[in-house]
């Protein structure tokens, strides 16, 4: 079995304060994966830590087999992971096409050099037009990302995520902030564009969680408590007991009114 990502008893201290105790997940080439868990629970300083934001206090962390803990962000970037936030990260003065051609320009090769015209980089605007197609923006091609709804711009940040040739994507909460009719949509553009490709997403919509993820991981007082399929994890006793609770249940009733 290949793993795609993996994380060996990681750890990471702030000072006294222990945050990631002793973490362990091992994630299957090609799986999505939702991370929950309670306020504080460490769900974005495990982010942090993969993407190389942060350096771990101990343990590993294992891309594709190579350790990866200790290398910076674009190092990591480099061999194939890549990550948005939970606040939107575009150009804002940037059109839809450029802000994409942008995220295409260091996969493809290409490094700084005034003397390049981006319009006669073929590669790189073409990968840009597929990307468009791909995230459901192409009539928004030349409309300024400042000016683009906020479902849009999340949307377009999926698509700077995935330009590059990254086959492990970060999702730090990316329905956050939408109506739930944005939010069915985007599950449906999020599984679209990550078709191939390893997704770890966390999020707090139980809607989300078990609508898009084929394995659920939870993290409660900086430890994986569960990692298992969706079902699994909703009889998990443990689980209830520490997090879920009344939530799983919400979500299941939501879910059978469907």
């Amino acid at each position: 079995m290949s793993f795609a990502l993996e994380l060996k008893g990681l750890r990471k201290s702030f000072g006294k304060t222990e945050i990631i105790r002793g973490a362990d997940l091992a994630v299957v080439a090609g799986e999505r994966v939702a991370i929950i868990g309670p306020n504080g629970a460490g769900k974005s300083t495990l982010f942090n830590l993969i993407s190389g934001r942060f350096g771990a206090t101990g343990g590993e962390i294992l891309l594709n087999g190579q350790r990866i803990d200790g290398l910076r962000p674009f190092e990591i970037s480099r061999l194939g992971l890549a990550r948005s936030f939970q606040i939107t990260n575009i150009f804002g003065r940037l059109s839809v096409f450029e802000n994409l051609r942008c995220g295409v320009l260091w996969s493809l090769g290409y490094k700084y050099a005034f003397w390049k015209f981006l319009a006669g980089l073929d590669d790189a605007n073409q990968r840009a037009e597929e990307l468009l197609q791909m995230i459901k923006l192409d009539r928004k091609r030349n409309t300024l990302a400042m000016n683009l709804s906020y479902a849009e711009q999340r949307a377009l940040e999926i698509g700077i995520t995935i330009a590059g040739v990254a086959d492990v994507v970060l999702l730090d909460e990316p329905t956050a902030g939408m109506s739930k009719s944005e939010t069915s949509r985007f599950i449906e553009l999020i599984r679209e564009v990550t078709v191939g490709k390893t997704l770890l997403t966390v999020e707090h919509d139980m809607g989300v969680v078990f609508g898009l993820a084929d394995k659920i991981a939870v993290l409660v007082y900086g430890e994986v408590i569960a990692f298992d399929v969706p079902e699994a994890v909703r009889a998990n006793p443990k689980v209830q007991e520490a997090y879920l609770g009344s939530v799983l249940a919400d979500a299941q009733a939501a879910e059978a009114g469907h």
